[in-house]
């Protein structure tokens, strides 16, 4: 019997792969989502009809962050192509409309001479093992995610295009909004979501 030939994947096996995906995806075109799967829409509370043609700016905390964000990550995805990050994102609607929550994202562009022209984009949703802290600023929040990712001061400035003394004020304020007395049980509480308020 002559051995079976190689059944190779249709365009139909791409959809149900991207549809069914255990991770939120986004196909996008200038920063703005020309598709998107279940998961993405459960995750942030919306149709796939209120999500498609929508900038990703409906997705962030506030203006201010996307235009940060869209600036910091479009060198690093000219430089090697895909970029990585945790950031509180915003839920769109449902029952917690509005609501912060700690998101993972990663991204590939399409042509790396031009970053936001095309890519795409994963998001997991990690609030199930941290939670969000409320009543932060959108900077508050940007210092947060780097010290979480085991940034330095100076390793923050240099993302954030602000100097060391402005992130070392940011990070003292967040010590004092969550009760820390150290960087190590700053990072504790923002992990675990625990204030002394």
């Amino acid at each position: 019997m002559p051995p079976a030939q190689p059944s190779y994947p249709t365009l139909e096996d791409y959809r149900l792969a991207f549809e069914l995906a255990p991770v939120g995806l986004a196909l996008s075109r200038r920063r703005v989502m020309i598709d998107c799967n279940e998961a993405l829409c459960e995750m942030f509370g919306a149709t796939r009809a209120e999500l498609v043609g929508q900038s990703f700016r409906i997705l962030y905390p506030s203006a201010a962050e996307f235009e940060r964000f869209g600036e910091r990550i479009a060198p690093i995805l000219n430089a090697c192509g895909t970029y990585a990050d945790e950031r509180l994102m915003r839920r769109v609607g449902g029952a917690q409309a509005g609501q912060l929550f700690w998101c993972h994202v990663m991204g590939r562009a399409l042509d790396r001479a031009d970053p936001h022209a095309a890519g795409i984009w994963s998001f997991e949703d990690l609030s199930a093992h941290r939670p969000a802290q409320p009543g932060l600023t959108a900077r508050e929040r940007e210092v947060a995610a780097l010290l979480l990712k085991g940034c330095t001061a100076k390793q923050a400035a240099r993302q954030l295009g602000i100097s060391p003394r402005t992130v070392e004020v940011h990070r003292a304020r967040l010590m004092r909004k969550v009760g820390a007395r150290s960087t190590v049980e700053l990072v504790q509480r923002l992990l675990t979501g625990q204030t002394d308020a």
